[in-house]
Parts: structure tokens; C-alpha cells; sequence
């Protein structure tokens, strides 16, 4: 049984093969950095997008437990 492990072992060896990468190891990296800066820069334009737009002020109801949406003229304005 040792014989033919070793065998198999030495065959395998053998029959491996090296293949090529299509680019170097450092561009993978450069292209993988360059994605993630994208997408931070796109994050990065939508953080003031909450500053647009005025803040309404909203009835607040204390037996409630969450806000009140859907007043549906129960509010302070009628």
C-alpha cells in the first residue's frame, strides 16, 4: 500500500501545471482600490442630499409609539 501511495503521490506531482495570470498581482490590487474609492466618492456626494430640503415639524403624540404620519387632519393644523 505505501508503494502505490507513493506513486500516486509522484503522479500527481507530475501532472500539475502552472498557469498565468492575465495581468500582474499589483494590478488586480490597483483596480480593486480604484472600485472602492468610486464608491466611496458616490457615497460621499449623496451625505449633504438631507440638508435640501426643510425640516417639517412633525405633531407628537406621547401615548404613541411612533410617529405620527398619517394624521389625516387629527393634527395641530386643523
Amino acid at each position: 500500500m505505501l508503494y502505490s501511495l507513493g506513486s500516486v503521490v509522484l503522479a500527481t506531482e507530475v501532472m500539475e501545471t502552472h498557469t498565468e495570470l492575465p495581468m500582474p498581482a499589483l494590478a488586480y490590487g490597483l483596480i480593486v482600490m480604484g472600485l472602492l474609492l468610486l464608491m466611496m466618492l458616490v457615497t460621499i456626494s449623496f451625505a449633504n442630499v438631507r440638508n435640501r430640503h426643510e425640516a417639517i415639524e412633525e405633531h407628537i403624540d406621547p401615548h404613541k409609539q411612533h410617529t405620527n404620519k398619517h394624521d389625516h387632519g387629527e393634527g395641530d393644523g386643523q
